[in-house]
């Protein structure tokens, strides 16, 4: 992101405008909506611009910009149409302190005006920092269609009654009465007894949340897939917006946190394989206090929580604690692994059954049935391999396992750094160690990436062998 969005306040401010043709005409259409003080410098106004001088909208001085001219200015449009006065009138602005503006000019402005649909004080800007025109236009226009013309006039009782809405409990219940008021108790008002009814409606709604008992504290364990965010269900996603507190594990993507509020509290409980980690008492003991003070905590754990995510060992401790909870389950990373690489998890002819393991437990590298791993025909997708991945080949060889079996690894699956690892048992801790994998991964054992199959289909045995990896 190259431009930072903003609202500057303006009001009551200078806003100064250079040139008074047409450019600065379209440019003053959009400017005048502030409660600024307008300014417009230019020799030879055109008509619109004089008109709005005589109706004492802008003030207009009909010269050049000079030196001394944009002290205390909030902003400065230069808008001249020419590039060398443009130059030069942004130069002054910026001598002043003003931020400054040319027209059609991105690299040598200070900031860029966005699309904007105005409600005011409802205000959706849209950018695109001068790429897309065209696109800003078109989402302009979605938004103007999905947001009701009177919603300013909503927004506007809203705002006039925020002093005494803070009489409502904090958090949770405050934001119920701000969304009920939006979603239902203001726009029937409004239908019915039109802006005049809209402050005894939120008097009646504040009264009516006042005498309610603050709801208590409750958990919702979401599972926040693999990585990439639009693998979370509709499910998860308003949970999470709700959220007064996010629990989440170290691997969650940070794409995946920015679909919370920013107002939530964050707290990363992370457990890192040799390194400094929680302890799962300690997670619990938090998820269980913040509940208890009231909060909706969402417990957010990476993949699938009922996969090898500790979840009943969690919802043990609620349930023990007295808390409600509910769980979103979600996908689990070795069903978008499996997508990623072309394949699935089941095929008849092939395997009627997959089995998913851990590599690692508590007490270290984890003991399997590994001779029911090692059968010909069987798929496996281990969870949390690579560090073990020594001891899974030397498991699998021991207890019967072909030396040319099938390896997948799926690295960090979804996201932006994914990468698959294609080789057999026989390299597989070589493979793993030539391509540096070193993030979350799934290995299949007995499963090839569909185009790797093609490759090796047309490739020589031997070459095959000395390749290892693809």
């Amino acid at each position: 992101m190259r431009c930072y969005p903003v609202f500057l306040n303006a009001a009551g401010r200078r806003v100064l405008i250079s040139g008074a043709g047409g450019t600065a005409s379209a440019k003053l259409r959009l400017v005048m909506k502030l409660k600024a003080r307008i300014v417009v410098y230019g020799a030879t106004p055109d008509a619109d611009v004089r008109g709005w001088a005589e109706a004492g909208r802008i003030t207009l001085i009909e010269r050049p910009l000079q030196e001394g001219d944009a002290i205390c200015a909030a902003m400065l449009y230069a808008a001249n149409d020419d590039a060398q006065e443009d130059a030069r009138v942004a130069a002054i602005g910026r001598r002043a302190g003003a931020l400054v503006n040319i027209v059609d000019n991105l690299e040598q402005s200070d900031f860029i005006t966005p699309a904007m649909v105005d409600r005011d004080p409802v205000v959706v800007a849209i950018g695109t920092e001068g790429a897309a025109p065209v696109l800003a236009r078109r989402i302009k226009q979605s938004v103007e269609e999905m947001l009701a013309a009177d919603l300013g006039v909503l927004a506007r009782a809203g705002q006039a009654f925020r002093a005494e809405a803070e009489r409502a409990p904090k958090g949770a219940p405050r934001r119920r009465f701000w969304a009920r008021y939006y979603d239902e108790v203001g726009p029937a008002a409004l239908a019915a007894e039109g802006e005049a009814g809209l402050r005894p409606a939120l008097e009646r709604l504040l009264a009516e949340t006042l005498t309610i008992t603050a709801a208590p504290g409750r958990v919702a364990l979401i599972s926040a897939g693999p990585g990439d965010p639009e693998e979370l269900t509709l499910r998860a996603r308003r949970l999470l917006h709700e959220a007064d507190v996010v629990l989440h594990d170290r691997l969650v993507d940070p794409r995946v946190l920015e679909l919370a509020r920013r107002e939530a509290k964050f707290v990363e409980v992370g457990k890192t394989p040799g390194g400094p980690s929680w302890r799962q008492s300690d997670i619990e003991a938090l998820m269980i206090a913040e509940a208890r003070d009231g909060a909706f905590v969402a417990r957010l754990k990476s993949g699938d929580a009922g996969m090898f995510g500790r979840l009943e060992e969690e919802l043990d401790a609620l349930d023990a604690a007295g808390i409600s909870y509910e769980v979103a389950p979600g996908v689990t990373s070795a069903a978008a692994a499996a997508a990623r690489i072309g394949a699935s998890l089941t095929r008849r002819g092939r395997n009627a059954s997959i089995t998913f393991i851990t590599g690692q437990d508590a007490a270290g590298f984890a003991e399997q049935d590994w001779r029911a791993a090692a059968r010909p025909g069987q798929v496996t997708a281990i969870y949390m391999g690579l560090r073990a991945a020594r001891f899974i080949q030397g498991r699998l060889l021991m207890h019967g396992g072909a030396s040319d079996t099938p390896v997948t690894a799926v690295e960090n699956a979804s996201r932006a750094d994914e990468r698959v690892v294609s080789t057999t048992l026989e390299r597989l801790p070589e493979a793993l160690e030539a391509a540096g994998a070193k993030g979350p991964a799934i290995l299949f054992i007995g499963l090839s990436p569909r185009r790797a199959l093609a490759a090796l289909d047309a490739a020589d045995p031997e070459e095959i062998k000395a390749m290892g990896a693809l």
